[in-house]
């Protein structure tokens, strides 16, 4: 009952996916990040901070595209609405799987000028409040519409392949195989926006240990949208980069926020 009560409420529009204006993440996490031959591939949608969130179900109205892409070639997949876990796939070819949920637009309301500041601040989006204020913008009571672009890269098998631009907005490509190449220096990673490197882009990097415990660091791209960013082995992962953009004219919301997510795994030695 709990639960169908719960899917009925999002069902009905209630917010899916978290308020991004206090810095909730949307990801995919798989079950387990490598998987054997034949073995079934489980997946849940999470939305949250810190790497710690709650399941979503499979709502199909929410979603824009979900594929799953091996050696460039994407294949589209269908849940049941209200399935939980949102994502279940049985005897994926041998290689490196990338799971790609691109969701629905969706709208928030900033209730306050100090809860936009918050979010901007944390994001590190320098000359936007400037540029609020330069757009005759009210301080409260206006509209974001966001919208979340979600990758995760799971071995099935030995997991050999490579993460490659998928056709998202914006999207965190893994210039590295977390299963199968030496991360000794690091896994490198490229953002882009519309298909281009993103410079001087902020990603926030959740690294989560075997025992649950979630450190949070903060990088920035170099010119060529590149970060490097420092793995450890049996540790998870969650990158997060986030675009904000004036909207389209006579669009009826102040902002539009485009956020980014990566989750893989680096195999314990």
């Amino acid at each position: 009952m709990q639960y169908r009560l719960f899917c009925s409420m999002l069902c009905a529009g209630l917010p899916f996916g978290g308020a991004p204006g206090l810095s909730h993440e949307f990801w995919i996490e798989p079950g387990k990040y490598q998987v054997d031959s034949g073995e079934t591939l489980v997946a849940t949608l999470r939305n949250g901070q810190e790497f710690n969130g709650a399941e979503q179900p499979y709502l199909d109205h929410r979603i824009a595209r979900y594929d799953v892409m091996q050696d460039g070639a994407a294949s589209p997949y269908k849940g049941r609405m209200g399935d939980m876990p949102a994502f279940t796939a049985a005897a994926l070819q041998e290689g490196l799987a990338v799971l790609i949920h691109q969701t629905q637009p969706q709208t928030i309301t900033y209730d306050s000028w100090a809860e936009f500041r918050a979010f901007v601040d944390h994001k590190a989006f320098v000359g936007i409040p400037a540029q609020h204020q330069a757009r005759g913008l009210p301080e409260a009571g206006f509209t974001e519409q966001y919208t979340r672009y979600a990758k995760a890269l799971v071995a099935i098998g030995a997991g050999n392949g490579s993460d490659s631009v998928t056709g998202l907005e914006t999207e965190i490509v893994a210039l590295a195989n977390p299963y199968s190449d030496d991360l000794t220096s690091g896994l490198p990673v490229r953002v882009l926006y519309q298909g281009n490197p993103r410079p001087a882009a902020q990603v926030e990097v959740f690294a989560k240990a075997p025992d649950g415990t979630v450190s949070v660091t903060v990088q920035t791209t170099d010119a060529e949208g590149k970060a490097l960013v420092s793995v450890v082995p049996g540790y998870n992962y969650l990158l997060d980069a986030v675009v904000l953009r004036p909207p389209p004219e006579g669009a009826d919301y102040a902002w539009e926020s485009l956020w980014a997510a990566l989750t893989f795994a680096v195999p314990a030695r």
